[in-house]
């Protein structure tokens, strides 16, 4: 291929000799005539040629100039072009947010219908995993991490989006039929668990619950003593907590409609503190502005 000149030099050849005015090139390009006169003349330099005569007024196109302006016209609508063309079929790919199994079923998926509603040009691809994956490698195009390090994220630009708390939560059955009113009845309850991490700082457990419910309540029954049944993915735990199998310590933001429809129900007036939920995207992301968008909508409750 043979060498080129700066675009920039194009650039400005190509408005100058499609309005035959600097001072017009200059209003388009957002420059000063002054810039767009020394950008001709190191065109004019590369060339070995004038491309332009300037006396006497108007300003006109030598023949090498008239001879060069439709190839470098020509030239930079076919960059334009490709270049749209590329842009919209990125902008027509899905958004790629990933996130974990339990935040995506139970708070995100629920939510994707207004998501729909506001952007219908956005599809998005959502990626259930409790794996971190690697944006920087282009693994994902969003996440939204839970931190359960107790560590803001790092990796990327980082938006905070909200915290959550832990209850003990049960099937209403339990309350209404007068088998669970005080901390001792737990004894008689199956307690229902999910995994948490070795790596996970102070996760939210049945352990911590019973712990500080000894110190404001008596009667309390040891963990030793109780009946267990624990599940590898939260999810299931879950569904075995409304199921009327046991009870369950859960994020209020992964039970909150289930709260609210009475599905659910807070088996005593204790929590623990859980974690903080944030949206992280790498810099300079080509989709900066959808990502923003996106962001937005989350952080607004959806």
């Amino acid at each position: 291929m043979h060498k080129l000149p700066p675009l920039i030099e194009l650039r400005a050849f190509e408005a100058a000799a499609r309005h035959l005015s600097f001072k017009k090139a200059a209003a388009e390009l957002g420059v000063t005539p002054t810039a767009i006169s020394h950008q001709i003349g190191l065109l004019e330099q590369y060339c070995g040629r004038a491309l332009f005569r300037r006396r006497p007024r108007p300003l006109s196109l030598t023949d090498a100039g008239a001879r060069l302006f439709p190839a470098i016209r020509g030239g930079l609508e076919v960059f334009a072009a490709a270049i749209a063309a590329v842009k919209q079929e990125s902008d027509q790919q899905p958004l790629r947010v990933t996130t974990t199994n339990a935040f995506a079923s139970r708070w995100l998926v629920p939510r994707l219908p207004v998501w729909r509603k506001l952007h219908p040009d956005v599809p998005l691809d959502v990626i259930g995993t409790d794996s971190v994956l690697d944006l920087q490698a282009g693994d994902g195009d969003v996440a939204i991490r839970y931190a359960t390090s107790r560590v803001r994220p790092t990796d990327g630009i980082v938006d905070d989006l909200f915290s959550d708390t832990f209850w003990p939560v049960c099937n209403p059955r339990l309350l209404s039929t007068g088998r669970l009113k005080r901390p001792a009845d737990l004894a008689n309850h199956v307690l229902i668990h999910s995994y948490w991490s070795p790596a996970d700082r102070e996760p939210p457990t049945w352990q911590s619950w019973l712990a500080a419910a000894q110190r404001r309540w008596r009667e309390v029954p040891q963990f030793k003593d109780m009946q267990h049944l624990s599940f590898r993915e939260e999810l299931h735990a879950i569904e075995a907590v409304i199921a009327g199998q046991g009870v369950g310590i859960f994020s209020d933001v992964l039970v909150a409609r289930d709260l609210a429809a009475g599905t659910l129900v807070k088996a005593f007036k204790l929590s623990l503190p859980g974690y903080s939920f944030h949206v992280v995207s790498r810099p300079s992301h080509p989709r900066a502005r959808t990502i923003r968008a996106f962001s937005a909508w989350l952080q607004s409750g959806a």
